[in-house]
């Protein structure tokens, strides 16, 4: 922004003549620059993922290991379902899985996000959105014309981003495990 230097501190109501303005030295201001913000991918998780995605995941209260967590997106992927990932100077930093289901009452298959999670310090930032706007992308390209999100019921925060993005609650989903 370019200031003329004999122009500070003049009522706003007078104006300066030409010949004045000529004359005038003009004080050059420079506006600081926000330092660079590197970018976030969204990409396909891989193998190599396997670490990083358990470290995201155990704070969420499962218990994870990466041979696991590469186990089963290899399993995922052989079904068409698929994970995704936030990743920022070469680090995950968050996450989200999808699958789709073919159903009899419906036309079309239904997607289902099943678990998103991104870092805590980097929360707030719009990863989350990203995210969700990929797994909608690949789910909207398989043929889903639906999309659900299955989240805990103490996770209330996840529950408020999801209802800001537009999902609303339609049903309950009921558990029972077979295992017992």
């Amino acid at each position: 922004m370019i200031i003329p230097a004999n122009r500070r501190g003049r009522s706003s109501g007078s104006k300066p003549d030409q010949e004045s303005v000529r004359g005038t030295l003009f004080r050059f201001t420079r506006r600081r620059k926000a330092p660079p913000v590197s970018p976030v991918v969204i990409r396909e998780a891989v193998r190599a993922d396997a670490e990083a995605l358990a470290a995201l995941i155990v704070p969420l209260g499962y218990e994870i290991f990466p041979h696991a967590v590469a186990g089963r997106l290899a399993a995922m992927a052989r079904v068409g379902n698929r994970t995704f990932v936030a990743e920022k100077d070469r680090r995950v930093i968050g996450c989200i899985t999808t699958s789709a289901m073919q159903v009899i009452h419906r036309p079309a298959p239904v997607g289902r996000i099943s678990m998103m999670v991104v870092e805590e310090e980097q929360r707030g930032r719009g990863i989350g959105r990203s995210l969700v706007a990929a797994a909608e992308d690949h789910l909207r390209d398989t043929g889903c014309h639906i999309v659900e999100v299955t989240s805990r019921f103490d996770l209330t925060e996840a529950h408020l981003f999801y209802e800001k993005l537009g999902f609303e609650k339609t049903s309950v989903r009921l558990a029972r495990n077979l295992q017992d």
